[in-house]
C-alpha cells in the first residue's frame, strides 16, 4: 500500500494533468487501471498546492477528457472489427465473452442512459465503449452521454481527494503513513462512496446476468 501511495503521487507530481489525462485514458480501455487511484491523489496534491499550479477543476477536466479519449478508441475499435472479433480475440485482452454479453446487455436494456450510469460502475465502465461501438451507436450522443458521466464520477472523486488534501501540509505529502493516515479521517464519506459503488455494481451485475443464472440463484 506506501509503495503504491507513492508511486502514484510521484506520477502526478511529474506528470500533472497529462498524467492524469493519460492514466484515465487507460482506465477507460481494457487496461484494469481504476480511477479511485488516480484522481483522488491527483486531487490531494491539487488541494495541497503541491502539483504545479493544478486545481481540483483542472484535474475533473483532466480526467473527464482522458475517460472519453479511452472511450473513444475502444468505441471505433469495436465499431471497426465487430462482435465476432471481439467474441473471438477479446478473452487475450481482458474481455472474455461472458463480459462482453454483460456489457451488450446492459447497453440494450438502459440503452443511451446506460452509457451515462455505466461510468459509475466499476468492470461495466471498462467495457461499455465495446457494445456501443458494435451497434454503431451515433458518435456523438456517446461522446456527450460519456462526457457527462464521467465528469460527474471524476468530480466525485476529486471531491473526496480534495477533502484529504486539505488536511495535509507539503510536508506531509511526501509521507505516505501522513497520507493514509488523512484519508483514513476522512473514513465516512470515502467508505459511503465505496458502498455506494458497490452496490450499484451488484445490481447492475444481477440485472445484467443471463437469464438463467437469475432463475437458478431463485431456486
Amino acid at each position: 500500500m506506501h509503495h503504491l501511495v507513492e508511486v502514484w503521487f510521484h506520477w502526478v507530481l511529474t506528470g500533472g494533468y497529462a498524467a492524469v489525462f493519460w492514466l484515465m485514458a487507460l482506465e477507460s480501455t481494457i487496461i484494469p487501471i481504476p480511477s479511485e487511484v488516480v484522481i483522488p491523489p491527483a486531487a490531494i496534491v491539487a488541494a495541497t498546492q503541491q502539483g504545479a499550479g493544478m486545481s481540483l477543476v483542472g484535474v475533473v477536466i483532466a480526467g473527464t477528457l482522458g475517460s472519453w479519449f479511452g472511450s473513444a478508441i475502444m468505441y471505433w475499435v469495436a465499431r471497426w472489427l465487430g462482435r465476432p472479433a471481439i467474441l473471438r480475440w477479446g478473452k487475450y485482452f481482458f474481455v472474455p465473452p461472458e463480459k462482453l454479453a454483460r456489457a451488450e446487455v446492459f447497453l440494450r436494456r438502459y440503452e443511451a442512459g446506460g452509457i451515462f450510469f455505466a461510468r459509475l460502475l466499476p468492470v461495466i465502465r471498462h467495457l461499455i465503449s465495446i457494445p456501443a461501438g458494435i451497434v454503431r451507436m451515433s458518435f456523438l450522443k456517446f461522446s456527450v452521454l460519456t462526457l457527462i458521466g464521467a465528469g460527474a464520477w471524476c468530480s466525485v472523486l476529486a471531491w473526496l481527494g480534495g477533502r484529504v488534501g486539505a488536511r495535509l501540509t507539503p510536508a506531509q505529502l511526501q509521507d505516505a503513513d501522513a497520507i493514509i493516515k488523512a484519508t483514513k479521517s476522512q473514513s465516512f464519506p470515502i467508505v459511503g462512496a465505496v458502498l455506494l459503488v458497490c452496490v450499484l455494481y451488484f445490481v447492475a451485475m444481477k440485472l445484467t446476468a443471463p437469464k438463467s443464472e437469475r432463475i437458478d440463484s431463485r431456486l
